[in-house]
């Protein structure tokens, strides 16, 4: 019953040195229970004690021994594997977890948690357990590299101490990439100590709009906070732990009000304007002014002290650009740098950000809108707009990571039902999550070896609260973790058996779910109106953004 599913399960063998059939006895966690490890793996060993301590109560002592030491789990790694792949006994002597790598160990102990009831995941202890596992033999490993979701904390801010849960439920699904969405309109939420202003006016907002109905009114609640240097610095080294790398996105050339509210040079002819307070795509974009292009240098600067992972977001996408068509300045601007027209002046913006992280030895990361500028080939595409801008993106030779929104927008609807809160676009199901499959039909074998995987996105205007991002957010994902890990194809009634299982894991975790007979009292939004679209209306929408892109 584990999620992900796992290449190959099977009842274990006799255990070594034992009569046929001893070893299917299983083995039971006590109190004399002990964890060995590699060297290398003791960083994995004490977060599995951290993870088994509190539920048991045992002592769990780790031990520095290469050998397997009768009634323990042992840690150790075998280069033949994969590096994210392991392997995972379990006979009356113990456990081994086996990995190809600290990633593949730390992968098969999260197996490995699951193997337990579920109130191993309890953090307080339960008296009333008995810590057995079955006799068993594991072979896994993933499908994708890149296997993600984007947690957008600039339209509601999420404190770290939710960020670090949100890295915890990932790595519990066997999710590694983070895409946090630090920047936007509504909110800048990471401090860059050379720009205050970008905190001290730009992390807040008076008020948000309530709904999604043109003209909604506001709350009257001003809302708003940031991440300190410090914090991220912690939230990274966490995340690490866990084999998470974040990948932080700094919005660009637009999705940029709050920057610009806090420092108008930015803006076109020095605009005068507050972070704002709705939703949609603001109008406000970035001047093409050399000095902005080095005022984001220097953000980007220190966005890659912070975040040691080889990407680094830049945006790119829904870049209105009616200012710079009516801005004698920008109109300057084109013709001084050759530009034919304002489609370009996009292309040139990005092109300078990709061209100064790939100096600091780092690649652009950003949406698929990047496409319309041509930019340089290693930059890494996150593909929105359907399985068609996966596929001009790989033809093109771009590495693409696939987020179609059809099937991994996770802030849009549950079903057509009308106690859905704020019901957005077409409904995603979890069916419509496991169904989901990076590649497209199509590709050819070099052409689908540019799809590095694909993610789920949390775009966060309707959930202002964890317990919003946990309804919107679960099941969903542990279907998209599924097909990302396991690959797409699967059997649906037997994932919803295992699924139905795992939501006993999610209960002990303390995740409010969406429960699928619908949401719960609670967790409805009554009389405040969504965007809900029919199916033929989004495939409409989405092919007129489509021929924006590129032709293959």
């Amino acid at each position: 019953m584990l999620v992900p599913r796992p290449r190959r399960v099977a009842p274990a063998g006799p255990s070594s040195g034992g009569a046929a059939g001893a070893g299917r006895a299983g083995f039971e966690l006590t109190a004399s229970s002990a964890i060995t490890a590699d060297a290398e793996l003791a960083p994995v060993a004490v977060w599995l004690q951290g993870a088994l301590r509190p539920p048991t109560g045992f002592a769990l002592p780790v031990r520095p021994i290469a050998g397997r030491l009768s009634g323990s789990i042992r840690l150790a790694i075998d280069d033949a594997l994969p590096a994210e792949g392991y392997r995972l006994r379990v006979d009356a002597d113990g456990v081994d977890v086996i990995g190809g790598g600290a990633a593949g160990v730390f992968s098969g102990c999260q197996s490995l948690l699951q193997l337990f009831p579920p109130a191993i995941h309890r953090r307080a202890r339960v008296t009333d357990a008995a810590w057995r596992l079955p006799a068993v033999e594991i072979d896994d490993a993933p499908r994708f590299a890149w296997r993600g979701a984007m947690l957008d904390v600039a339209r509601h801010f999420l404190p770290v101490r939710d960020v670090l849960r949100f890295i915890d439920l990932m790595a519990a699904h066997k999710l590694n990439r983070l895409h946090f969405h630090l920047t936007d309109d509504q909110g800048w939420r990471i401090e860059i100590p050379r720009y205050p202003r970008l905190t001290e006016v730009g992390a807040w907002r008076h008020e948000s709009q309530v709904g999604a109905a043109p003209g909604a009114p506001g709350d009257g609640r001003p809302h708003g906070g940031y991440y300190t240097q410090d914090d991220l610095r912690e939230i990274v080294a966490y995340a690490a732990e866990r084999f998470v790398t974040i990948v932080p996105e700094i919005e660009s050339p637009g999705h940029v009000q709050a920057a610009i509210a806090a420092y108008p040079e930015l803006g076109v002819d020095r605009p005068d304007v507050d972070v704002w307070t709705g939703w949609g795509i603001s109008e406000y974009v970035l001047n093409a002014e050399e000095s902005t292009v080095r005022f984001f240098c220097d953000v980007l600067d220190d966005v890659m002290d912070l975040f040691p992972g080889p990407y680094i977001g830049i945006g790119g996408d829904e870049c209105p650009r009616v200012q710079w068509r009516g801005s004698a300045r920008v109109q300057q601007r084109m013709g001084e740098l050759g530009l034919a027209d304002e489609g370009e002046v996009q292309g040139w913006f990005t092109g300078r950000l990709a061209e100064h992280l790939r100096a600091r030895g780092r690649r652009a990361f950003g949406w698929d809108e990047l496409l319309e500028g041509e930019p340089p080939h290693d930059v890494v595409v996150a593909s929105w707009r359907g399985s068609a801008g996966i596929t001009i993106a790989a033809r093109l030779g771009y590495d693409v990571v696939a987020c179609p929104d059809d099937v991994a927008y996770l802030d849009y609807r549950q079903s057509d039902g009308p106690d859905e809160p704020i019901p957005v676009s077409v409904p995603v199901t979890v069916v419509d999550a496991f169904r989901f499959d990076p590649v497209p039909p199509g590709l050819s074998p070099e052409e689908a070896a540019h799809v590095l995987g694909g993610q789920a996105n949390l775009w966060s205007e309707y959930m202002d609260s964890p317990r919003t991002v946990d309804f919107f957010a679960f099941p969903r994902l542990a279907a998209i973790a599924e097909a990302l890990w396991s690959g797409s194809g699967g059997d649906e009634a037997d994932f919803l058996r295992r699924l139905d299982a795992h939501l006993a894991r999610l209960d002990a975790m303390g995740v409010e779910y969406r429960r699928a007979d619908g949401p719960r009292p609670w967790q409805r939004r009554p009389g405040i109106p969504g965007r809900p679209e029919t199916r033929a209306e989004r495939e409409a929408n989405i092919a007129a953004l489509v021929a924006q892109l590129p032709r293959v």
